[in-house]
C-alpha cells in the first residue's frame, strides 16, 4: 500500500486538492467549501493520481538511472506494472465522475489535462522548455480549478500565473537533477540543450523574476496586506534557490520551492479571505 501512496505520489494529490479548495476561497473571498468546490477537489485527486502513475509507467527506465536507491516503486521492481495501469484507470474514472457532477466545463478541463500529464513524459519532456511550460501550466492550474468551480474563473487568473511561473522554474530544477536518465532516453531537456551551467543561469533568472511578478500581479488585483507579509516567506525562499543556482548548486532546491508553494498558496488565502 506504502508503495501505491509512492506511485499516485500521495502528498501531491493533497497539495492539489488543497489547491483546489483555496482557489475556491480566493474567488469566492471566504472559508466556505461548497459541495461543487469539494467535488473539484476530488476530481484534482484522481486526475492527479493517474497522470503520476502514467509517468512512472513511461519513466521507469530513466528512473532506473536517475533515482537508483529505489524511491521509484515501478522502476525498482517493487510494485507490478498491472497496478500502476488500475492506478491510472481508477484515478481516471474518479477524475471523470467527480468533475463531471461540477460541470461540463470542468469535465473537459480536467480531461485536457489529464491528456497533457499523458503526454509529458513521452513525447512532450523531449521538447525541452516548451514541455516544462506544458506542464507547468498543468501543474498551477489547481488554484484555477477551484475558481471555475465555483463560478468565478477570473479570480483565478493571479493565482494560477504565479502557480505557473513557480512551477516552470521547478520543473527545469528537476531536468537538472535528471541529466543522465533524460539523456539515455534521448530527451532534449534544457540541461541537455544548453548545458548544466546555463541551465542553472536560466533557471536562476526565471526564478528571480518571480519574486517582482509574485508582488506586481496581487498588487495590480487589489490583494490584501496579508498577502504580502505571508508571501515574504515564499519569496526568499524562491531567491534562495536563485542565489543557489547562481553559483553552481542544482542540488536540493525542488524541495524549497515545494516549501515556497505551499507558504505562496496561504498567501493567497490570507490576501482574499483575511
Amino acid at each position: 500500500m506504502l508503495d501505491v501512496l509512492r506511485l499516485v505520489r500521495a502528498f501531491n494529490l493533497v497539495v492539489a486538492a488543497s489547491g483546489v479548495l483555496a482557489g475556491g476561497w480566493i474567488a469566492l473571498g471566504a472559508l466556505a467549501t461548497p459541495t461543487v468546490l469539494a467535488l473539484a477537489a476530488l476530481a484534482a485527486a484522481g486526475f492527479g493520481a493517474a497522470g503520476n502513475a502514467l509517468n512512472d509507467l513511461w519513466d521507469a527506465a530513466g528512473d532506473r538511472v536517475n533515482r537508483p536507491g529505489g524511491e521509484r516503486p515501478l522502476a525498482s521492481g517493487r510494485l507490478a506494472r498491472g497496478t500502476a495501469e488500475l492506478c491510472v484507470a481508477g484515478g481516471t474514472l474518479l477524475g471523470v465522475g467527480a468533475a463531471a457532477l461540477v460541470s461540463g466545463t470542468a469535465l473537459l478541463v480536467g480531461l485536457g489535462a489529464l491528456v497533457v500529464m499523458a503526454v509529458y513524459s513521452p513525447l512532450l519532456k523531449r521538447w525541452g522548455l516548451p514541455g516544462n511550460m506544458a506542464v507547468a501550466l498543468v501543474a498551477g492550474l489547481p488554484l484555477m480549478y477551484g475558481a471555475l468551480a465555483v463560478g468565478r474563473s477570473g479570480a483565478g487568473l493571479v493565482p494560477w500565473a504565479l502557480a505557473t511561473w513557480i512551477h516552470l522554474v521547478r520543473e527545469i530544477v528537476k531536468d537538472l537533477d535528471d541529466v543522465a536518465g533524460d539523456r539515455m532516453l534521448g530527451r532534449r531537456t534544457l540541461p541537455i540543450v544548453l548545458g548544466a551551467r546555463r541551465a542553472e543561469v536560466v533557471t536562476a533568472a526565471l526564478a528571480a523574476a518571480f519574486v517582482p511578478l509574485s508582488l506586481a500581479l496581487p498588487a495590480q488585483a487589489h490583494y490584501g496586506g496579508a498577502y504580502f507579509l505571508v508571501a515574504l516567506f515564499a519569496q526568499l525562499a524562491v531567491l534562495a534557490v536563485a542565489s543557489r543556482l547562481f553559483g553552481g548548486r542544482a542540488r536540493g532546491n525542488s524541495l524549497l520551492l515545494k516549501g515556497a508553494m505551499l507558504v505562496g498558496i496561504v498567501a493567497l488565502v490570507a490576501g482574499r479571505v483575511a
